[in-house]
């Protein structure tokens, strides 16, 4: 059968270790002046129904790369802006196109367009998760700490989708992981309570606080978000306010250990959730999360891709 990739769940541990080898890879080669074509004549389709800089062009970047072709779709030029069900634009992207990206906010309408596609779908980003953030900052933790069970993220902020994805990275390689969130802006219990079985599994940790300066006290990674993700700009003020203790500053990175790294998955709202010299600061490895969307994107299309052409030929037999 054709695999997905919606939320980091749909991988095991051991896919996404070979994931993040193979993106190591990629990025050395690149960085060397080698190609690899495995994906030349291959095409992606690419729906963004939420504005986006890193997604889509990481994406479009990769597949080019590799030798392939993105075609970057919006309401403006599908049939689906204009009522065209989920269902059918399902079924006949699968008979042009390899793979499909899409990043849309209803997470449900990324698990429809699967049901119905024949090829694999990425979740470029829902409202629920964002996978491929994550996955890409799981090789930036690599990087700088080697062993991913060395890390121990203090995630300060809203209870969101890059949340919920990483505490299902966390507790599938056995990471610690601690939270803070404002009353009320909590993950979603029921993934934190599947994260947590698994990281039981793994030999992770994962604690929920309300008081950041308890969260990031052990920590050697601080992860942050904006706190108006696109969608809220109604409830913008309310949540400054909710949110205004809950921002990474000096004051609240140096309780955390020596030298603890800085991760925020951008776009970044400088001066509220983090301020601009801590952003800048030397212990920021922000923009290398952004790089390794790049070679972990390539890595992710390009196993889903040959995944799926194995499928078919066996099916064939």
């Amino acid at each position: 059968m054709k695999k997905d990739l919606l939320t980091i769940l749909d991988l095991t541990q051991e896919e996404i270790l070979y994931l993040l080898r193979r993106a190591k890879e990629l990025k050395a080669d690149l960085k060397a002046g080698q190609s690899h074509l495995t994906l030349q004549g291959k095409v992606m389709a690419m729906i963004f129904k939420k504005p986006s800089t890193r997604t889509r062009v990481s994406f479009q970047t990769g597949f080019f790369h590799m030798g392939g072709l993105a075609l970057d779709l919006n309401l403006d030029t599908l049939q689906s802006g204009r009522g065209e069900p989920i269902q059918d634009t399902a079924r006949v992207l699968s008979r042009y196109v390899d793979i499909i990206l899409m990043r849309t906010f209803a997470h449900q309408e990324a698990e429809d367009l699967a049901r119905f596609s024949t090829i694999p779908v990425i979740n470029g980003l829902t409202d629920l998760c964002h996978p491929c953030q994550v996955l890409s900052d799981l090789l930036t933790i690599q990087e700088h700490l080697g062993d991913l069970k060395k890390a121990h993220i203090a995630y300060v902020g809203d209870g969101n989708n890059v949340a919920h994805s990483l505490l299902n990275a966390t507790g599938l390689m056995g990471m610690n992981l601690y939270m803070a969130c404002p009353e009320g802006y909590e993950p979603q219990q029921q993934i934190v309570a599947c994260a947590s079985d698994l990281a039981r599994q793994s030999g992770g940790c994962i604690r929920i606080f309300e008081d950041p300066a308890e969260t990031v006290s052990s920590a050697n990674i601080i992860y942050t978000d904006v706190w108006i993700s696109m969608g809220q700009e109604k409830e913008a003020e309310e949540k400054r306010r909710i949110f205004s203790d809950f921002q990474i500053n000096k004051k609240l990175v140096d309780m955390a250990q020596p030298n603890v790294l800085i991760m925020h998955c951008l776009p970044a709202h400088r001066g509220e959730e983090i301020t601009d010299d801590i952003l800048e600061g030397p212990n920021a490895v922000i923009f290398d999360q952004a790089e390794n969307r790049l070679h972990v994107q390539k890595a992710i299309v390009e196993t889903l891709i040959m995944e799926n052409a194995k499928c078919k030929v066996q099916n064939e037999k």
